[in-house]
């Protein structure tokens, strides 16, 4: 198959990236992060979670974020929403997206969320369904696709079924993660062929974090099986506090140099995303997780 002459990069470093800090980050630094993104071609930025602060303290404040971004209407900005409560808060934010997740995992689930699969599916319903109603468009990722730290590899097949259930509640929109960044192109591009007996190719995402070095070329793998939408992390910031040793989401910065290389069209400045990503890593005291901003930082001094 060939590759899509687009991709669109769905930036998620203000909320998958930055609720793995262990410092508290101000208001102020989350928004100037957004604002500088929003400046750089991006279609779509995750700009927050509304999740409780006791579970994830590094989101607190979210709706405050989303009140004071310069907002562009040729963005989409999203925000994670676990259940209701948190639908309910990013309604009166103002949010015209949100993002549910559910794990390809048993023990991840009941780890991350404290409930297992089917639960979590449930919770979702009444979020749907409000969504439905104000007609706000929901995204579903589902986590631990190529493995899991308490369960080790995750058969393709459970990931379908868990990606069908998101897709049959009416998610738009199914994105695949490799939480823990164990995979491999080979089972990256098997998985998306299996997924892709039920979900429409143009309806999948990937969502790849480097932590063996894969992310790279999974996505590549990825792409040449039709997928044409991609996450990734500015400054390959954020983890998950509940993977032991899961550490960067892929860097957007490094997404994009492979993409121009190949000629895929993807709208976004690789050199303002480079400074934002610089600027973010500056505020959390240490160096950019992009070997691309990296190399441009040491080539241009």
């Amino acid at each position: 198959m060939s590759f899509p002459s687009h991709v669109r990069i769905v930036e998620v470093g203000p909320r998958d990236g930055l609720q793995n800090e262990k410092q508290p980050i101000s208001v102020a630094d989350k928004v100037a992060l957004t604002n500088a993104l929003s400046n750089s071609g991006l279609s779509y930025i995750e700009a927050t979670s509304f999740v409780s602060p006791k579970w994830v303290p590094q989101m607190a404040g979210s709706a405050e974020v989303f009140e004071q971004i310069k907002r562009s209407d040729s963005i989409t900005y999203a925000a994670l929403t676990p259940n209701m409560q948190g639908f309910e808060a990013a309604m009166a934010a103002g949010v015209k997206e949100v993002a549910v997740f559910a794990a390809a995992s048993e023990s991840f689930s009941q780890k991350n969320i404290n409930c297992s699969i089917s639960e979590s599916l449930q919770r979702f319903e009444p979020v749907m369904e409000a969504a439905k109603q104000h007609d706000i468009r929901v995204r579903g990722y589902v986590s631990c696709v190529l493995g899991c730290p308490y369960e080790g590899e995750i058969a393709p097949e459970h990931v379908r079924s868990v990606a069908q259930a998101l897709y049959d509640m009416g998610c738009y929109e199914i994105s695949l993660g490799d939480t823990i960044g164990v995979g491999t192109p080979q089972k990256a591009a098997a998985l998306f062929a299996e997924v892709a007996k039920d979900i429409p190719r143009s309806q999948l995402a990937g969502h790849f974090h480097d932590t063996y070095g894969q992310a790279l070329a999974n996505i590549y793998a990825s792409l040449s099986e039709g997928i044409a939408v991609f996450d990734s992390s500015v400054a390959g910031l954020g983890g998950c506090p509940y993977a032991k040793g899961a550490s960067g989401n892929v860097a957007t910065e490094d997404v994009l140099y492979m993409l121009n290389g190949l000629g895929i069209n993807t709208g976004v400045s690789l050199e303002k995303v480079i400074a934002a990503g610089l600027k973010i890593s500056a505020v959390l005291g240490r160096e950019t997780g992009s070997k691309v901003a990296r190399a441009w930082q040491s080539s241009a001094h």
